[in-house]
């Protein structure tokens, strides 16, 4: 059975929400406020959170990016608010979904089902290490619940050295392998451009990177486990 987390402070909707859940046979838990969920979240595993973001003791967009620190469980948020802005800060912080009120609670029920699959199909692609969240199959990537942007070259680069973490990769095997284009010209220099600008990114500045360390001669390691 999957506990789904319910946070939400119109008790009337809260109900028709487990009313809907409940033809799923799932267990769910309800409450109104962040510090709540705090607790819950802190002592309880969940499956799924419903969150609004309106909530009488704070945004539930800020919770999001507490949740994220830690857990990559599904959060479908729930908002009165349709401004795109805030579906996309919702979106970037993490929101595996976003509905507008009012809506259908067969909609809202089809969503959690979707979403409970594809976290059973992606858990294995998830990565957390130190404060980092790596998201490859949906190449999403996070450092301390912020965003990371990559490009693509750096996405395949980050996927192959953490995929192999604590075995040097020869630079080039990750040559062949990200740029795969048998047709395309590679500049000798693009792998060492490309390490710079994800180093940049995900390092603090420090004479010695932590993470992405040079074995001379040879190629490029993920440091840590």
């Amino acid at each position: 059975m999957y506990n789904i987390l319910i946070v939400e402070d119109d008790l009337v909707l809260s109900k028709g929400i487990t009313l809907a859940l409940k033809q799923e046979n799932y267990g769910f838990t309800c409450i109104n406020t962040i510090k709540e969920a705090r607790c819950l979240v802190n002592e309880n595993k969940y499956d799924l959170i419903i969150l609004d973001i309106n909530l009488p003791d704070g945004n539930g967009i800020d919770f999001l990016i507490d949740i994220r620190k830690s857990s990559s469980m599904p959060v479908i948020m729930l908002t009165a608010n349709d401004l795109e802005t805030d579906i996309v800060t919702g979106l970037e912080m993490g929101a595996d979904d976003y509905i507008t009120k009012p809506f259908s609670l067969m909609i809202l029920r089809a969503r959690v089902n979707a979403q409970l699959r594809k976290a059973i199909n992606s858990n294995s692609q998830i990565i957390l290490i130190d404060n980092f969240k790596f998201c490859f199959e949906k190449m999403k990537f996070y450092n301390n619940g912020q965003v990371i942007e990559l490009s693509k070259t750096e996405q395949k680069l980050l996927k192959i050295l953490v995929e192999n973490k604590g075995n040097t990769v020869a630079r080039a095997t990750l040559v062949d392998r990200i740029w795969t284009d048998s047709t395309e010209y590679v500049d000798e220099n693009a792998l060492s451009v490309a390490i710079k600008r994800l180093r940049d990114k995900l390092e603090d500045k420090q004479p010695s990177p932590k993470y992405i360390k040079t074995v001379y001669g040879i190629g490029y390691t993920w440091a840590v486990k």
